[in-house]
């Protein structure tokens, strides 16, 4: 297997921001609640590479950045940093982090739910919501 070879063009850098692909990867899977085995399993590659993905151990390739956009429900765009992500949650939905603390609120007694709520709103009035 042949090595692709290293340009010898002088580039100007890119003005990408101080975030890396892998960071903006890592960054955006969280935001949406997504585990990296959660990740890995809608983008159809093992969870070793979305790791290796985010720690920018290897460069991703287009079909790549087309699975992650998918699966992130982002632009490519977005993705690569040549545009601002539009909101924490992506496309105005609840991140799965945050549906699965309500579906674990859901489950408890519901004097415990009284009191968590109570505690909730409390915090969200002293927050000036």
């Amino acid at each position: 297997m042949h090595m692709p070879r290293r340009s010898k063009l002088k580039l100007p850098p890119l003005k990408l921001g101080k975030e890396t692909i892998g960071q903006r990867i890592a960054r955006l899977r969280k935001e949406r609640g997504y585990t990296q085995i959660e990740l890995a399993e809608k983008t159809g590659i093992p969870q070793t590479l979305i790791t290796d993905y985010e720690r920018d151990k290897l460069r991703l390739h287009p079909e790549m950045v087309i699975r992650f956009a998918q699966a992130l429900e982002v632009t490519t765009d977005e993705l690569l940093g040549l545009k601002p992500a539009n909101g924490n949650s992506g496309n105005g939905k609840a991140s799965l982090r945050l549906l699965r603390r309500v579906k674990r609120i859901e489950d408890l007694p519901q004097s415990q739910q009284k009191t968590l709520l109570k505690t909730i709103d409390t915090f969200l009035k002293g927050a000036g919501k």
